[in-house]
């Protein structure tokens, strides 16, 4: 048993920390550019975010990208950051335009849930029924503790073509921007995108009244919230991610 808690511990670090590469994804710019889609939309969007990210002050291109999503405020966050400082900034706040379910993380096939947790991306998908989509990797090491053993879903994708049964849903024009975004990066050498999904905005009122209205009668809930609040503080805090581990019962753990 010690020796499986272990291995667990460290699937997590590799996990949530990028230390493991998923998906290679070799030559990834060259085979971007082989694709004569996308090349049509780098060439539209790349000029557009240098000139917004230089009206921001902000360096282009992005040498790391974290998104934070909440589902009840249907809104995705990009922040970036560069060299030259160690704290992300907020550079835009896309509006989900379709999400399914409730409140709660996702645990089995078929539940239609937006899962809730850390994550990264693990798909550059340019083919994607959605326009474009971005893949992201649940289960992750705990939901394979906490969900169906069996049968715990997947194919979770944030994309464009304001369409969801458990996917982040964003129109077509900012699946482009974050696309080619989240592409700078990877260039860049970000091998693993951090993506944290949370039910609510904790700081903004309405929206904790919300959870914890729905969530006020699920012990189960109310702890899975107060784990994950930890990191959404955080960031609040430090403007930087944690190291995220794993532990036996498949909680989440910051250092």
């Amino acid at each position: 048993m010690k020796n499986y808690s272990t291995r667990l511990i460290i699937l997590a670090i590799l996990f949530l920390t990028g230390s493991f590469n998923a998906i290679a994804q070799d030559n990834f710019n060259e085979n971007n550019r082989k694709d004569s889609r996308l090349v049509s939309i780098f060439n539209r969007t790349e000029d557009s975010l240098s000139k917004q990210f230089q009206r921001q002050n902000l360096v282009w291109p992005p040498t790391s990208v974290y998104l934070r999503s909440f589902k009840y405020d249907r809104q995705l966050e990009v922040w970036v950051k560069d060299q030259t400082d160690g704290s992300f900034k907020l550079f835009k706040t896309y509006k989900i335009c379709m999400q399914s379910g409730t409140m709660g993380p996702k645990r089995m096939e078929g539940d239609y849930q937006v899962p809730e947790g850390f994550y990264h991306i693990n798909e550059f998908n340019p083919n994607s029924n959605y326009h474009l989509s971005l893949g992201i990797n649940y289960p992750n090491a705990s939901d394979r503790i906490l969900s169906d053993a069996e049968k715990p879903g997947g194919a979770i994708y944030i994309h464009g073509n304001c369409v969801s049964t458990g996917c982040i849903a964003i129109s077509d024009a900012p699946i482009e921007e974050l696309y080619v975004l989240a592409s700078a990066a990877k260039n860049s050498g970000q091998e693993f995108i951090s993506v944290h999904i949370f039910p609510v905005r904790y700081n903004v009122k309405s929206s904790l009244d919300h959870l914890n209205k729905t969530i006020k009668d699920n012990e189960y809930l109310q702890k899975f919230n107060a784990n994950i609040r930890e990191v959404f503080d955080y960031f609040e805090t430090e403007k930087d991610l944690p190291i995220i581990m794993v532990n036996r019962k498949g909680e989440y753990v910051i250092n």
